[in-house]
């Protein structure tokens, strides 16, 4: 068999991992990248590990980023992801990855696709994948990202330097408009399930959310135990399907059932005392809400960073199954979601007037690290 060789670096962003390439190093025809990009993760793979590639068996390890000067005036950079299924030989690019954003201006400077000096950085990043902006900010240390700090994130071992993302704008990232159905709240008609209550929204990529209750469970559950429920998990992908053709992302179940990346699903419910993937309690004292996630089939062990800012800007949204979930005497302060790797604390700045929402930005901090730099070989 005959390899080639593509100069690609491997960074952390957040709680996710992934191959970076500049898209200089790729084919110029994108619709070439999907064969690089699965056979570097060692995709499709029947025993759903990767073991014949860089990917590590779950959706948030099996992802790639492809980064170019920027095409637009108000960007620096821009950035396209792919998330690489697993078992089937096919690349999503639907939907960003909150995430992965964290690695990408770093990663720009690195490669000298953005001059950088003083004690820090911003850049400007264009997502290809929803056409919307994110400014990243972050310190520097002789010109070059300075990726040591003191700042933990839940889901990372250690501690790193504090990266500031602001989402600029981020409704309608997928369909055009923040709440794709005209309401906070909708009774969804799901095939061979009973309707249920749902509020679909898209800021930063299109999420659909239900109350944890509705499914019968209390929303305090860990990966584990939602990965080993067959029935949930049919009951979930179908919820997320007929979300997806009421949000008009597909025109049909079954083009809806070809994309496994957008819309999210995820589950909410109220704060309680929860356990965590470290086997320390989350304190129902230091969060607001329960979120559980839905990733590419199966439950996200932290949470997708893009379906943190939805749950933040739902949870704004007076009437959304997000909102319900909050304490009655709820400030505008950062919402605090408790997940199974611990509490992750998003904002929000969400207005209503004239009777219509606006998201005017979401802003998180992540750490991210290079880890290798070198080829990654392919078929």
């Amino acid at each position: 068999m005959t390899e080639q060789a593509i100069p690609a670096v491997f960074m952390r962003g957040g709680t996710s991992k992934a191959i970076m390439f500049l898209a200089a190093d790729l084919p110029r025809d994108p619709a070439q990248w999907d064969d690089i990009f699965t056979a570097a993760m060692g995709t499709p793979d029947p025993y759903g590990r990767q073991l014949n590639g860089m990917g590590g068996g779950v959706s948030s390890l099996s992802k790639v980023c492809v980064i170019a000067p920027s095409s637009r005036e108000d960007a620096d950079i821009d950035y396209t992801f792919g998330q690489v299924l697993i078992r089937e030989r096919r690349v999503d690019t639907r939907s960003n990855c909150g995430n992965m954003s964290s690695a990408v201006g770093p990663f720009a400077v690195d490669q000298g696709l953005v001059q950088a000096s003083g004690v820090q950085a911003v850049v400007r990043i264009h997502n290809t994948n929803t056409g919307k902006i994110i400014r990243a900010t972050f310190p520097l240390q002789d010109g070059k990202p300075r990726y040591d700090g003191d700042l933990a994130i839940p889901g990372v071992a250690g501690t790193g330097a504090a990266i500031k993302l602001d989402f600029l704008n981020p409704g309608g990232a997928t369909t055009g408009k923040l709440l794709p159905t005209g309401a906070v709240s909708d009774l969804l008609e799901v095939q061979g399930y009973a309707p249920i209550h749902a509020t679909m929204i898209d800021a930063a990529n299109a999420a659909v959310f239900v109350r944890a209750h509705d499914l019968g469970l209390s929303g305090r559950e860990l990966p584990d135990e939602i990965d080993a429920n067959p029935a949930l998990l049919a009951h979930l992908s179908a919820i997320r399907l007929a979300a997806s053709v009421r949000m008009g992302i597909a025109p049909d179940l079954a083009a809806a059932a070809k994309s496994t990346s957008v819309p999210f699903i995820g589950f909410i419910s109220p704060a309680g005392d929860a356990p965590s993937l470290t086997g320390e309690a989350v304190q129902a004292t230091n969060i607001d809400l329960t979120a559980r996630v839905m990733s590419s089939g199966q439950l996200h062990r932290a949470l997708p960073l893009t379906v943190s800012l939805c749950t933040a800007v739902a949870a704004r949204m007076a009437g959304s199954v997000v909102a319900e979930m909050l304490p009655a005497q709820q400030s505008n302060a950062p919402i605090r979601i408790g997940m199974p790797s611990g509490v992750l604390t998003v904002d929000a700045d969400v207005v209503q007037a004239g009777g219509e929402w606006a998201a005017l930005s979401g802003s998180f901090y992540r750490t991210a690290r290079r880890l290798f730099e070198g080829r990654v070989w392919v078929p």
